[in-house]
C-alpha cells in the first residue's frame, strides 16, 4: 500500500531529495572554503573573493535545505492524503462479517492515527536514509582527503557508540506497535460506550466504562514513554559521538600540528567538517528510528488491505442457469407521484443453510419458500427463528453455506452487487438515521428524487408536520444518529427514504413498532398501497400487519413450519395459533 502511494509522488521525492542533496553540496564546500580564508589570512592576501564565496556558499545551503524541506514535507502530506482516502474507500465497502469482526473505534485510529506516521516514513526513513548516506559519505570522503589519521580517529569513536543504536531499534519497534494498537483499543473502548450512552449513564456505569479507556490510554502512555525513552537514547548517543569525537580529534590533531605534519588550516576545516557530520549521522538515526516506529503502524494499514469488501462495480461471474428477468415496464398507479419502479420481483428461498460463522450452529436449516411478484408476505416466528438473516442474505451482506436466495430465478450471487442492491429497498429494524440533515436522510438512498417526489414521500410517511414544525424545516440538523429525532419519527424517515428508491422489493424489519395507532394505521395504508407495484417482504411482530398479508411464512428453529393465509394458518398450525393469540398482539420477536 505504501510503496503505491509513494510510487505516484516519486517525482517529488526525487526532487526533494536532489535540493536537500545541493543543499549537503553547498555545507561540504563551507569547510573547504574557510580553509582557503584562513591560509590567505597567514599569506595576508586579499580576502574579498574568499569571503564572498563563503557567503554565497552558506546562503545556497540554507536556501536549498529549506525548499527541499518543505517540498518532502507537502509530499509527505500529499501520501497521507492518499492513504486516507483509500482506506476509507475500502472501509465503506468492507464486507458486513469483516465488520462484525472488527472493531470500529480501532478501525477508526487506523485511518486517522496510523496515517499520520506514513509522513515520518516517506520523508524522513525514505528520503531522509538516502540523503544523510550520501551526506554522509560525502564528508567522510572530504575528511579523508583533508587528514586519513583524523578520519580514523573518528570513525573509531563512533563506532565504540554505534552499539547503542543496534540495541535501541528493536525496542523502538515493539514500543510503538504496542502504543498503536492501544491506540486502537482506547478508539474502539470509548466508540463502545458513547455508542450506548444512555445505557452506560442508566446503569451507573461511567466509572467503569471511564476506567476501561484509560487502561487503553495507559498502556498507549506506556508504550510512547518506553520508545521515547529509547529514541531519546539514541539522539544522545548521536550527539555524544560528535562531542568525544570533536574532543579526540582535537587533542590528536593539535599534536599533529605541533609536529608540523598538518597545519592549522587543516585541523580548523577538518573540526568543521566534524561538525557537519553531526546533522547527517543525526537524520540517518532519527530515518531508522522513524522507520521502526513507521513499521508498526504500516502493519496495522496493511491488515485493513487483506479485509474483503463488496464489489460493488465488478459483474458477478456466471454461476448457475437461470431464468431471464423480467422485463421492466412501467406499473400503474393513481395515487402517489413517485417515480414508479419496474416490475415487482420473484423472491426465492431454496434450501438454505447458514451460520455465522463455522463454529457456529446454523441460523436457517433448509429455508425454502417463495414470495411471488406484488402482494405482501409476512415472516413470523420466536425470537432466534432467523427472520432477520432472510433480510441480510437477500441483500448479500451474507451469504448462504448451501441453497440459494434467487431475485426473479437468478442467484443473487450472479447479479452485479449494484445491481441487486438498487431493486431492494431495505428498512432496519433500528431504523437508523445518519448525522446530517432532514433532507439528507430522506434522499441518501435516492439523491436524485424530485422535490414533488420528496414532498409526496412526506405526506404518505406522514412527515409534513413535523417538518413544518422544525426551525429549518428540511434542511434542519437531526444529531448524532438522529438524537433530535424521536423513535417513531425516526422509523417514518426510514420508511420515506425507502419509498423514495421505489425498489422492486421492499424489505421491512419490524417498521411500524414504535409508532401510535393511527401513524401505525396511515403507514399501513401506505404499505398496502405499494405492495400492488412492488413485491413487500415483512417481518411481523403486530397481529394487523399479519393479517393484511397475502401469505404468511412462519419461522421456528431455522426452519419453515408452515405458510399460508392468517384465517388458514391459526386454524393449521399450533405454534402461529398461539403466536396470534398473545405474542404477535403485544410483543416485539426479533
Amino acid at each position: 500500500m505504501l510503496l503505491g502511494h509513494v510510487r505516484q509522488v516519486r517525482g517529488r521525492l526525487i526532487l526533494g531529495a536532489l535540493l536537500g542533496l545541493g543543499g549537503a553540496a553547498a555545507m561540504l564546500g563551507q569547510p573547504l572554503a574557510a580553509k582557503a580564508l584562513i591560509d590567505r589570512l597567514g599569506r595576508q592576501d586579499a580576502l574579498a573573493g574568499t569571503l564572498a564565496v563563503l557567503t554565497g556558499l552558506v546562503l545556497l545551503g540554507a536556501a536549498l535545505k529549506a525548499l527541499g524541506q518543505y517540498l518532502l514535507a507537502h509530499t509527505a502530506e500529499s501520501v497521507v492524503r492518499g492513504a486516507r482516502r483509500q482506506l476509507i474507500a475500502r472501509l465503506l465497502r468492507l464486507k458486513v462479517p469483516e465488520l462484525d469482526r472488527s472493531e470500529l473505534g480501532d478501525l477508526l485510529a487506523r485511518v486517522t492515527s496510523d496515517t499520520t506516521l506514513l509522513r515520518q516514513i516517506t520523508t524522513q526513513s525514505i528520503v531522509s536514509a538516502t540523503t544523510s548516506v550520501l551526506g554522509l559519505g560525502g564528508v567522510l570522503v572530504m575528511m579523508g582527503m583533508l587528514d586519513v589519521v583524523l578520519l580514523g580517529v573518528s570513525v573509531g569513536v563512533a563506532a565504540m557508540v554505534s552499539g547503542v543504536v543496534v540495541t535501541a531499534m528493536p525496542r523502538i519497534s515493539a514500543a510503538t506497535a504496542r502504543a498503536q494498537a492501544s491506540v486502537g483499543d482506547m478508539g474502539a473502548d470509548l466508540e463502545r460506550a458513547l455508542g450506548a450512552l444512555r445505557t452506560v449513564k442508566a446503569s451507573g456505569a461511567e466509572e467503569r466504562e471511564t476506567a476501561a479507556v484509560h487502561r487503553a490510554v495507559d498502556e498507549a502512555w506506556r508504550g510512547g514513554v518506553t520508545a521515547a525513552k529509547w529514541q531519546s537514547l539514541m539522539g544522545t548517543s548521536a550527539g555524544l559521538t560528535v562531542q568525544l569525537s570533536f574532543l579526540t580529534v582535537l587533542a590528536v590533531g593539535g599534536a599533529r600540528v605541533a609536529s608540523g605534519t598538518i597545519d592549522v588550516s587543516t585541523l580548523v576545516a577538518f573540526l568543521l567538517f566534524l561538525f557537519y557530520l553531526m546533522d547527517p549521522i543525526s537524520q540517518l538515526i532519527q530515518a531508522t528510528s522513524q522507520f521502526h516506529v513507521s513499521a508498526a503502524a504500516v502493519a496495522r494499514l496493511r491488515e485493513i488491505d487483506r479485509l474483503e469488501i463488496d464489489p460493488l462495480d465488478a459483474p458477478a461471474p456466471a454461476r448457475t442457469k437461470a431464468a431471464p428477468r423480467p422485463p421492466h415496464t412501467a406499473a400503474t398507479s393513481s395515487v402517489s407521484p413517485l417515480k414508479k419502479p419496474s416490475t415487482p420481483a420473484t423472491v426465492v428461498f431454496e434450501d438454505v443453510v447458514f451460520r455465522y460463522r463455522p463454529e457456529l450452529s446454523d441460523v436457517h436449516q433448509g429455508v425454502a419458500f417463495a414470495a411471488a411478484p406484488g402482494g405482501m408476505t409476512a415472516v413470523v416466528g420466536p425470537s432466534g427463528a432467523g427472520k432477520t438473516t432472510l433480510f441480510t442474505l437477500l441483500e448479500r451482506f451474507y451469504e448462504p453455506a448451501s441453497g440459494r436466495v434467487l431475485l426473479d430465478g437468478i442467484d443473487v450471487r450472479d447479479r452485479p452487487l449494484a445491481e441487486l442492491r438498487a431493486a431492494l429497498g431495505y428498512i432496519e429494524q433500528d431504523a437508523p438515521v445518519l448525522s446530517g440533515t432532514l433532507r439528507d436522510n430522506l434522499l441518501f438512498a435516492a439523491p436524485d428524487a424530485s422535490e414533488r417526489q420528496l414532498e409526496d414521500a412526506l405526506v404518505r410517511t406522514r412527515l409534513s408536520g413535523l417538518v413544518h414544525g422544525l426551525p429549518q424545516g428540511l434542511d434542519t440538523p437531526v444529531g448524532h444518529r438522529g438524537t433530535r429525532l424521536s423513535g417513531g419519527e425516526r422509523q417514518r424517515v426510514a420508511i420515506a427514504r425507502a419509498l423514495l428508491r421505489t425498489p422492486r422489493v421492499l424489505l421491512l424489519d419490524e417498521a411500524t413498532s414504535q409508532l401510535d395507532a393511527a401513524n401505525e394505521h396511515a403507514l399501513r395504508e401506505v404499505i398496502a398501497d405499494v405492495a400492488r407495484e412492488t413485491t413487500v417482504l415483512v417481518i411481523a411482530h403486530r397481529l394487523s400487519t399479519v393479517t393484511m398479508a397475502d401469505r404468511i411464512v412462519v419461522l421456528e428453529s431455522g426452519r419453515v413450519r408452515a405458510i399460508g393465509a392468517h384465517d388458514e394458518l391459526v386454524v393449521t398450525d399450533s405454534l402461529y395459533g398461539e403466536l396470534a393469540a398473545t405474542q404477535l398482539l403485544t410483543a416485539r420477536l426479533a
